[in-house]
């Protein structure tokens, strides 16, 4: 099979008029996934000098939301993009001295870690928010990783292309002075018609999906996999069953721990009902994009840590009935265990937890991760 040559793409479309244009909006797009998803690793870190903050409620909910829109959108830019400047990838380097050839050569491969590294974070984010997960390693430290090596080949591609993209930006985009020599051939659409089909189909697909966490688009959210079914309206994305936890260990003898050094208490279901119940209005906002408000009714836990005389704002650890994935136990810094909105769930929308949503109790705090409201808590331990 012949391979073929620079030449061989003769479409005017593939142009640095398009691009840069293009390549502005994945930009944009890529710098709104690297922002928010700092912050979203940072909520989930094991260790915060600054605490993470208690407030707004739905802080999380949007960061989380604009961060997985945002890489749906990406996906229609980068194809285009990628479409754009795929001759190039055929261009030989032409007999140069030597300096000029390495700094060619260096170009392309920071072009190919650039590329890489864009398709693997977009590709691994659907599969995450799509709940797919055919890989071994670990989606969040991977992710995480991957999106500096992003941002960094991106801000080389960007220093090395800056006078292209300067000049094309700010010429007519029909202007063919950058053009390859063999860009002739007129293409099916204009090249201002491409751009604007390009961000219509960002647009599209950020209407098919944003339904998971937007309430009202959900009637047009055809591919929002997750859209606020459930009990109490709030998805449950692991059941009791897939974490591994005994519904036996969930009935009358259950009893809840809470410890603060040698003192302790254990409090059985109907104990904890016996004591002064709150509801607040909190979401439930996960990695996956998707988030949904409910009614949540229980007990403060600052109530819970008064019992063994532990300061309001103490650290504590929460651990779970869950037997199998992470999150198990998780850390629940002072300054949510001290908001009165953070409470021991008991019931959502006036009715019991269901088993799947974390009965007998779970953890309800403002602007957390989903991953790190604990459900079917049983042990309260202050660090």
């Amino acid at each position: 099979m012949k391979i073929p040559a620079e030449t061989d793409f003769g479409s005017r479309l593939r142009s640095p008029a398009v691009a840069s244009r293009v390549g502005l909006w994945l930009g944009v797009c890529f710098g709104l996934c690297f922002v928010t998803g700092l912050v979203s690793h940072y909520a989930q870190a094991g260790s915060q000098p600054v605490p993470f903050p208690t407030s707004p409620a739905w802080g999380y909910r949007v960061t989380q939301g604009v961060h997985v829109l945002a890489g749906t959108a990406a996906v229609p830019l980068l194809l285009v993009k990628l479409w754009s400047v795929y001759p190039r990838l055929f261009r030989l380097p032409a007999r140069r001295p030597s300096r000029a050839l390495l700094l060619d050569l260096a170009e392309k491969g920071s072009i190919a870690v650039l590329v890489s590294a864009a398709v693997f974070q977009l590709a691994g984010g659907l599969a995450n928010s799509t709940q797919w997960y055919p890989w071994a390693f670990s989606f969040r430290s991977t992710h995480y990783a991957m999106a500096w090596v992003a941002v960094g080949a991106l801000l080389v591609h960007v220093a090395v292309k800056l006078p292209v993209i300067r000049e094309t930006l700010a010429g007519d985009i029909n202007d063919a002075e950058r053009d390859r020599v063999s860009a002739t051939e007129p293409g099916a659409l204009s090249r201002r018609g491409l751009v604007r089909t390009t961000l219509g189909a960002s647009v599209v697909a950020v209407l098919a999906t944003a339904g998971a966490t937007v309430p009202f688009l959900r009637r047009v959210s055809v591919l929002g996999v997750t859209t606020g079914d459930g009990p109490g309206g709030v998805p449950i994305n692991r059941t009791a069953a897939e974490a591994g936890v005994d519904p036996a260990a969930t009935g009358a003898e259950f009893r809840l721990t809470v410890v603060h050094g040698d003192r302790e208490v254990q409090l059985s279901r109907e104990e904890l009902l016996a004591m002064p119940q709150h509801t607040e209005e909190l979401p439930i906002a996960c990695v996956e994009g998707w988030s949904a408000s409910g009614s949540w009714t229980g007990v403060r836990v600052r109530d819970l840590l008064a019992l063994v005389d532990a300061p309001p704002d103490s650290d504590i650890r929460v651990s779970s009935l869950q037997t199998r994935f992470a999150f198990g136990t998780s850390r629940l810094w002072g300054n949510f265990v001290e908001d009165e909105r953070t409470l021991l769930a008991l019931a959502l929308a006036g009715e019991p937890l269901s088993l799947d949503h974390g009965f007998p109790c779970r953890i309800i705090a403002p602007n957390r991760p989903g991953v790190r409201q604990t459900k079917w808590v049983d042990r309260l331990e202050v660090l």
